[in-house]
């Protein structure tokens, strides 16, 4: 049934979609709460997640593991579709 549904998402061009959706939702569990919270907006665009941080030290600290981070949200989606993050 899997396959079958997943052929058929790709069939329809719906396959890259979901798993950039997929790639957004699954910030907050890659982060945890605490980031979580510290999290503005988050969306994601040829291939790179763009992520909002509203405090600057953070942000400096996620940038140097992003490598990290976006193999993590690579394995919860099941796919590669991030390349890249860039907090902002």
């Amino acid at each position: 049934m899997h396959d079958v549904l997943l052929r058929f998402l790709r069939e329809q061009g719906l396959e890259t979609p979901l798993n950039e959706y997929r790639a957004v939702a699954a910030w907050p569990k890659v982060a945890g709460p605490v980031i979580t919270q510290m999290t503005g907006d988050v969306r994601f665009k040829s291939g790179t997640l763009y992520i909002k941080i509203n405090r600057p030290a953070l942000r400096q600290d996620l940038a140097m593991g992003r490598t990290q981070l976006a193999q993590r949200i690579n394995r919860e989606v099941g796919a590669q579709v991030v390349s890249e993050i860039v907090f902002y």
